[in-house]
């Protein structure tokens, strides 16, 4: 899928992307249920579109960022 000029600047990035939950299922390396559950829960942040359920991948991996443990250098 392309992206038209007339689609927002904003909207270009692949940090916009949505993912699907199997997408980030994947990214995660946990099951699609959980995924959802998740999200269900309110734990998982993502974009509802009607009865689906989307993940905007740059929010996702500020939210991974967040979740880390242990120490930085």
């Amino acid at each position: 899928m392309t992206l038209s000029d007339n689609t927002p600047r904003h909207l270009r990035s692949p940090q916009d992307a949505l993912l699907d939950a199997e997408a980030v299922a994947r990214l995660l390396q946990v099951p699609v249920s959980w995924v959802y559950a998740e999200a269900r829960a309110g734990r998982l942040p993502h974009v509802c579109i009607g009865r689906y359920r989307r993940f905007r991948r740059g929010t996702l991996e500020e939210w991974i960022a967040s979740h880390e443990t242990g120490s930085r250098r």
